[in-house]
């Protein structure tokens, strides 16, 4: 419509566009601190019924603008490259946070660890051959066996306790991930159905990439967008959820409801309307979160507290070696020193003999006097080697794991800004927009002011002439 009157549309228009912009930045400066929240733009459209046409002419200059969409400003490549490095960032933090918690409960290097305890076994035993008829250097043999084998059973109840604790904790992020899948479903369908209803979705679609970057850290979710703008995620390359229906994240093996090891690998699957599917294991399986807990209950743990029993077993089979070729006090061959259940491990490791006057220090029968065996037991086995080895490999995979979650935190950290610059609220740049919408406004008020001047003049003054 041209004329006096379309020119009245035109102003309407401008009035009711910009006041969208304002509603627009006001929403976003309220929500400056809200996480997740995702800043929007107002994308204008210029109205014409120009058309082309054979014997007509359109004689006006366009009709003003309407609301095109409220855009949320994301970019779905960086949203991608967010959720997989807060994945990597998960694993390494959970992996790290668990192994240096039980690297400060080993204690080492330290006056109270294992491996100062074997010092002092071995230096009892060197005491001993130096004066082999003392009760005292006998008692203080047994004394300090006693404590090596406790500080032994300490380490394996503490990372029997760990294991424990994180079987509880794959429990629970289990749990986790089937909430969030839950509710991600729920919000591709409330979505779907609110933008053919025309009705924005911006804070629906805020919620949901939250719970798709919590399913990445959680489980290192990869999530793929639909043609229709729903989302599909999937765990170890199988869905977890598809549109509007998600499935059950369950652990098949390896651990109980309760927490509890049932003895066989840890594995997962994956139960859904479109069937049940077991996951992959290893690289292939589940990250994050999830990834880092399953790796340390069936690699780490296991690996350190087998290299204990290793060291347990030795240093039982090299000193009762020994301490049988000697005699005791009495003149008898000596018996087992340490009792060690192969079955058990490092936690069943006991001083087998509580009489000082059973330990076998001598090398002849009937040499009281003689310190040769216990000379020798003080160098059985290759015990305090094997158990530094153990200990500094162990150092060394915290250490790398330290390093790592360093780098990772630098490159999602990097990632975050980048998203916060695309996606976050700049208040000097919403006041800007604000306050370019307010003049906006009141050009288009005084337009309309304008026209009713014009229009006044046009119905009641055109053809009066003054007297």
């Amino acid at each position: 419509m041209v004329g006096s009157f379309g020119s009245i549309s035109t102003a309407l228009s401008a009035l009711r566009y910009n006041q969208v912009a304002l509603d627009v930045a006001g929403n976003n400066i309220s929500n400056a601190s809200t996480d997740g929240f995702v800043r929007r733009r107002v994308v204008g459209e210029s109205i014409s019924s120009a058309a082309p046409a054979l014997w007509s002419r359109y004689d006006g200059h366009g009709e003003g603008v309407a609301v095109g969409e409220v855009r949320r400003l994301v970019d779905p490549l960086l949203d991608t490259r967010v959720r997989r490095e807060h994945a990597a960032l998960s694993y390494l933090e959970s992996s790290q946070a668990v192994l240096a918690r039980v690297e400060e409960g080993i204690g080492e290097p330290g006056p109270n660890g294992v491996y100062a305890a074997m010092l002092d076994f071995r230096n009892g035993w060197q005491d001993l051959a130096l004066n082999p008829g003392g009760d005292a250097a006998r008692q203080q043999v047994l004394g300090r066996a006693e404590t090596l084998a406790q500080a032994l059973r300490i380490q394996v109840s503490n990372i029997t306790g760990e294991e424990a604790d994180q079987r509880v904790h794959l429990t629970n992020v289990v749990s986790e991930i089937n909430t969030a899948a839950a509710g991600l479903a729920e919000l591709n369908q409330a979505i779907l159905v609110t933008e053919q209803n025309g009705t924005d979705a911006g804070t629906l679609r805020d919620r949901r990439d939250q719970l798709a970057l919590r399913l990445a850290e959680l489980g290192g979710a990869v999530t793929t967008v639909r043609p229709d703008g729903q989302f599909d995620v999937s765990i170890g390359g199988e869905a977890l959820v598809s549109g509007r229906e998600a499935g059950t994240f369950v652990v098949a093996s390896g651990v109980t409801p309760t927490g509890a090891a049932d003895g066989l690998p840890i594995t997962f699957r994956v139960d859904a309307n479109w069937g049940s599917t077991t996951l992959p294991t290893g690289a292939a399986g589940p990250g994050g979160e999830l990834g880092a807990v399953t790796d340390i209950l069936t690699t780490n743990l296991p690996s350190y507290r087998a290299g204990l029993d290793a060291i347990a077993a030795d240093l039982a089979a090299g000193v009762n070696a020994q301490h049988a070729l000697g005699y005791d006090a009495a003149g008898a061959p000596g018996g087992a020193f340490f009792s060690y259940d192969p079955l058990v491990g490092a936690a069943s490791l006991q001083v087998a003999i509580t009489d000082p006057a059973l330990v076998a220090a001598s090398s002849i029968t009937g040499g009281g006097r003689d310190g040769n065996n216990a000379d020798a037991l003080s160098t059985a086995g290759d015990n305090t080697g094997a158990y530094q080895r153990l200990v500094n490999g162990f150092g060394t995979q915290v250490a790398a794991l330290q390093r790592q979650t360093a780098n990772q935190t630098a490159l999602a950290g990097s990632l975050d800004n980048s998203w916060e610059q695309q996606a976050g609220v700049n208040l000097d740049e919403e006041t800007v927009n604000m306050v370019t919408a307010q003049r906006a406004y009141e050009a288009a008020a005084r337009l309309l002011t304008t026209l009713d001047e014009v229009l006044d003049t046009l119905i009641n003054r055109t053809g009066l002439v003054g007297r």
